[in-house]
């Protein structure tokens, strides 16, 4: 066993991964403890074995490399991997694209071993952004895995129903293994599987078991944002595998007497929010990109138990789902001829 497991799950990686690598050498005040790096590579079909290979050749032996294959394609396989494969007390999971700052493995250690109530904790975590991102941007950084929550460490709090994203995340190997089911609903395998958040679905189980789950401002990650990631078509996109896995996280926070209660509460607020939404912006939509995401967001989580009951439970008609998708994008424009032809 050793303190720190730094856990690092990655696809096709072979450029982005370098960097991660050579911060992680770098860490600084790691003497007093033992700790360790572990590639997750979840089926990569480029060099990114080799790119681990090459660096293992002229590692230290201070913090031992290591590389395990996962795979079974998806973001939490490859994280479920990580925890049974770690010999760390602590796992910090880095995503292939976090730039953690020199001291980042010390001040996980460190926040670890001075808050043992905290089941989990979160990094700070700031944008690299290849291109200026949009107008209002603030709004939807959260889903980029953007996180600043000040210079003071807080607590999540569950009445709040916020918690950090996976990346930057330090977790409690033990907790995880006792809590964290080993195969999640939400398990991500990508855009086309229209769902995302699997993260936050392993850590609320976290959360629910009794554990504390914090913010560490001394943890400090810089998120490479690339250019393509401000672009429309992956933010709709991100918005709308964020809002079809919605339900599922609404549920899990609640006991399981208050959710036949929630269901149709959920449902009416969204409704309401899409209707404001759509009063506030009519036809802006087009025209600013947060606004649109927004919309999106809105929308896919008022579709998501349906989505969820569809593809997970029940077989409801493929014609059912999507018809009510394409009557709710109507509603824009319906909503814009009535004001355009009010007397």
């Amino acid at each position: 066993m050793v303190d720190v497991t730094v856990a690092i799950p990655t696809f096709n990686s072979e450029k982005r991964l370098p960097e991660v690598l050579d911060r992680l050498r770098e860490q600084i005040n790691t003497e007093h403890f033992s700790w360790e790096i572990l590639v997750v590579d979840n089926n990569s079909t480029d060099k990114t074995a080799k790119i681990v290979q090459a660096y293992q050749a002229n590692w230290s032996e201070t913090a031992p490399l290591h590389y395990t294959l996962e795979a079974e394609q998806g973001a939490a396989f490859a994280r479920q991997r990580a925890v049974e494969e770690a010999r760390g007390t602590l796992i910090g999971f880095l995503d292939d694209d976090n730039l953690p700052d020199s001291n980042w493995v010390a001040a996980a250690y460190a926040f670890g071993q001075a808050h043992p109530e905290a089941g989990a904790y979160g990094s700070r975590i700031q944008g690299n952004f290849e291109i200026e991102p949009p107008k209002n941007f603030k709004k939807i950084a959260c889903f980029l895995a953007l996180v600043d929550r000040g210079a003071n460490a807080s607590r999540y709090e569950p009445r709040k129903r916020i918690l950090p994203p996976g990346a930057g995340l330090v977790v409690r190997r033990q907790t995880w293994l006792e809590n964290v089911p080993q195969r999640l609903v939400l398990n991500h395998k990508g855009r086309e599987a229209k769902l995302a958040s699997e993260d936050l679905e392993a850590t609320l189980h976290i959360q629910r078991a009794g554990w504390e789950i914090w913010y560490n401002p001394e943890m400090r990650v810089y998120h490479q944002i690339p250019r393509w990631r401000l672009e429309k078509d992956y933010l709709i996109s991100l918005m709308r595998c964020v809002g079809l896995s919605r339900y599922h996280i609404r549920m899990l926070g609640l006991k399981t007497w208050q959710r036949p209660v929630a269901f149709p509460a959920y449902l009416f607020n969204d409704l309401r929010r899409l209707m404001l939404h759509l009063i506030k912006y009519r036809g802006d939509r087009q025209r600013d990109l947060i606004a649109a995401c927004e919309w999106e967001l809105l929308l896919s989580s008022l579709i998501s138990p349906f989505f969820l009951l569809k593809n997970k439970y029940l077989e409801i008609g493929q014609a059912k789902i999507f018809g009510l998708r394409e009557d709710m994008n109507a509603l824009p424009g319906l909503v814009d001829k009535k004001v355009s032809t009010a007397p």
